[in-house]
């Protein structure tokens, strides 16, 4: 069994009639997140990368229609369309790091109908949680004030995999490393890490500990201070560490209890004990909440290793994230239920320096000064380029985030940034909506009724 058993059953079921009723021409879907979590002013989008190495590897094998057979409870042979089905689309997405904004779509396929629905799933997911993670990060290197903040999530994300992204999506947002071994290695970052309260507790005292870490690692060492008494912890890592002469590029971890005051009598014993180089790491149930509280304090921490919080984005753990038919062979189409009106057609957004994104058709010429955020990164089923590297992600996320308004930036009560639609875009919803309008009235008023024919004027809401 593949990825693409990694499915909502609907998705099959749906893909098998359109298959059968031979409807195969090409269909356009927008991924977009209709609003922003609260206390969110941006998003960054993320989860292009996997979201492309599984439309190009998508296909339903065998073992795939066994499983959908089984599940529907039905032979195989009913299943057979499906076989063998790959995808043949094309991809015009956001690249991984700009910012986005409420409304604005992350990526939109198009591609034989059958084969866009059936990859819903799988790529709403990725891109879904991924980009909620990276605007996580975003926003703690942004409360940290240019201090260094480590990745630490692996232990407490959903899933190993998760895991794994929250440590490339902190690399992205600017974090100095990961504790993560595996994304350390693949993603060629940092791998960074200390010492648990187990390894303290294993020996006879802290001294003890302390001496056996340093002989057992050379070079810079972090020593987890905060096992049973923080001051006293800190004052024998200090004697031992200047006993040793291991105090050049070496940290003390503080893990718990008031990580500002205890900075600050952590700093005066290091400095007492002639040790102005060793650094002060903190961790323990960090957010950006907590890192903007210890910078606006002074605090004297040098590096802030964040986990739990962070890796599942536990202030804003989902996002309000659809995926959309806006058009299918040739046809615009919209969905004009309650509070869930989408937009119909291929689209664009459009970015201007200083100014609010505007969000037009596919086709539509840029207004003045604006760049298209979209790009084709796949036609016909293929990369129409190499995957996207990390550095220069995190090099537009840097550029977006030093674009925005600080209001924007502001880690409580932010003022979100809101795209405006073009005309061309508006002008189309209207036509849609009218259309859809007009023949829902035709279908519902008996023959006959003069109601039918009673011009309604259009609602003009995009």
């Amino acid at each position: 069994m593949s990825d693409a058993a990694t499915t909502d059953l609907y998705e099959v079921t749906m893909a098998l009639s359109y298959l059968r009723e031979r409807m195969t021409q090409p269909a356009t879907f927008s991924c977009f997140v209709r609003d922003l979590p609260p206390g969110r002013a941006f998003l960054v989008a993320a989860g292009l990368e996997s979201a492309l190495d599984f439309l190009a590897g998508f296909h339903v094998g065998a073992a795939d229609i066994d499983t959908f057979a089984e599940t529907l409870r039905r032979p195989a042979a009913d299943l057979a369309p499906l076989r063998d089905l790959r995808f043949t689309g094309e991809v015009r997405a956001v690249p991984e790091g700009h910012v986005v904004l409420a409304g604005e779509p992350l990526l939109e396929i198009t591609a034989p109908l059958p084969q866009a629905q059936l990859v819903e799933t799988f790529v709403l997911n990725q891109l879904s949680h991924q980009t909620a993670i990276a605007a996580k990060c975003a926003r703690c290197v942004i409360a940290a004030r240019g201090r260094p903040v480590v990745d630490f999530s692996l232990r407490r994300t959903h899933g190993t995999a998760a895991g794994y992204q929250a440590a490339r999506l902190g690399a992205m947002a600017g974090f100095a490393g990961t504790s993560n071994v595996a994304a350390a290695r693949a993603e060629h970052l940092t791998a960074v890490g200390t010492m648990a309260h187990s390894y303290i507790e294993a020996f006879e005292d802290e001294a003890a500990a302390f001496t056996a870490f340093a002989r057992s690692h050379p070079g810079p060492v972090t020593f987890l201070v905060d096992t049973y008494d923080t001051e006293s912890g800190v004052a024998v890592a200090a004697r031992v560490l200047r006993d040793l002469g291991r105090a050049d590029g070496s940290a003390i971890r503080l893990d718990s209890g008031d990580l500002g005051a205890l900075a600050v009598r952590a700093r005066a014993v290091l400095d007492e004990a002639g040790l102005p180089g060793v650094r002060i790491v903190a961790s323990g149930g960090l957010d950006e909440f907590a890192l903007d509280d210890l910078t606006a304090a002074g605090a004297p921490i040098d590096v802030y290793a964040v986990g739990t919080r962070i890796g599942v984005s536990a202030d804003a753990p989902y996002l309000d994230s659809a995926y959309k038919l806006v058009e299918y062979d040739g046809r615009p189409v919209m969905k004009l239920s309650s509070a869930k009106v989408t937009a119909p057609g291929r689209k664009q957004v459009f970015r201007r320096p200083g100014c609010a994104d505007v969000i037009g058709l596919a086709d539509e010429p840029p207004p003045a000064d604006g760049v298209p955020l979209l790009e084709t990164v796949m036609r016909d089923g293929v990369r129409t380029g190499p995957p996207g590297r990390l550095p220069d992600a995190a090099r537009r996320l840097a550029a977006d985030l030093a674009q925005l308004p600080e209001t924007a930036r502001s880690i409580r009560s932010p003022t979100p940034v809101r795209a405006s639609f073009s005309g061309p875009l508006t002008d189309l919803a209207a036509r849609v909506r009218h259309r859809i309008e007009h023949r829902a009235r035709g279908a519902a008023t008996p023959p006959g009724d003069s109601r039918r024919s009673a011009p309604q004027p259009p609602r003009h809401t995009p």
